[in-house]
């Protein structure tokens, strides 16, 4: 068995929080499924929370402040922890950034917009201005630097396996001018092919397709339960009931089989990228 990876609790206010919890309750000589009893929380939860990949809800902040007799600590900082996640992304987003970092495998299926780890800074500023235009402009700027960060997961050497499904309209119909447009998908290949992850296309064609109701993320990790991230316009949701995570992974799978190849679906965005190119110089 590989030794045990220890949380790293100078990488970010979570990462403490996790680390410090660890430490409290292997003081205390209890192990995670004693610690979690009497929570209503899963064991894989808590060791989430230990390495800085979810957030501690009140309710078990003070159940462990209990359990651990640490005199309200947990429960105090947090919401310290909680800002600090949340940082830039609505708070029900808060916990994906750093699952994201941790997965194994991440695999998107991008219905209405780019998916989030392949869009650049000008896509994002489109997309918040659009949504909340009455939200100020340091707090978009502060919403598009927060997203983009989530990207520096492709400069890490354990980076997760990576898949993406899109539909051909977000190729074809440009949400930015001709340059931007270009610049964008751009971006899609070089990101795709320098990770050798897979994209692929579900063609404009296609009405009838499973997961039409909405997007879906779906992530493994590697000492974790797999989990369904959903999202609408302000509200999203984390599912790792496991009946449901079968269900998502069925109607993924058949979404990969109808969807284009993975050199076809690269090849349509090349020649998109190309005739927005194109297109923008004629505007010069």
């Amino acid at each position: 068995m590989p030794p045990r990876k220890d949380p790293d609790g100078s990488a970010s206010v979570p990462a403490f929080y996790g680390a410090e919890l660890r430490y409290q309750r292997e003081e205390a000589g209890l192990t995670l499924e004693q610690l979690a009893e009497g929570s209503f929380r899963g064991i894989s939860f808590l060791s989430q929370i230990e390495r800085g990949e979810r957030r501690m809800p009140e309710d078990l902040a003070r159940h462990v402040d209990e359990k651990l007799k640490t005199d309200g600590f947990f429960a105090r900082r947090c919401e310290d922890a909680r800002r600090a996640r949340s940082a830039g992304h609505p708070q029900y987003f808060a916990d994906i950034p750093d699952m994201e970092k941790s997965a194994t495998t991440i695999e998107d299926w991008a219905p209405t917009v780019i998916p989030g780890l392949l869009q650049t800074a000008p896509y994002v500023r489109k997309i918040s201005q659009t949504v909340k235009p009455w939200d100020e402009p340091e707090e978009i700027e502060k919403r598009v630097r927060a997203r983009i960060k989530r990207a520096d997961i492709w400069k890490r050497e354990e980076r997760p396996s990576y898949w993406a499904i899109l539909r051909e309209e977000l190729i074809r119909r440009p949400l930015l001018p001709a340059q931007q447009m270009a610049e964008q998908l751009e971006h899609m290949l070089e990101v795709v092919t320098s990770t050798r992850s897979v994209l692929q296309v579900l063609p404009e064609t296609t009405v009838a397709h499973p997961l039409m109701m909405g997007m879906a993320k779906i992530m493994t990790f590697p000492d974790a339960p797999p989990l369904v991230w959903t999202e609408a316009e302000f509200n999203g949701e984390a599912i790792d009931y496991p009946p449901l995570v079968t269900e998502f992974r069925k109607s993924y799978d058949l979404l990969r089989a109808m969807a284009l190849p993975p050199e076809a679906s690269l090849a349509i965005l090349e020649e998109a990228a190309r005739g927005y190119r194109d297109e923008a110089q004629q505007q010069d």
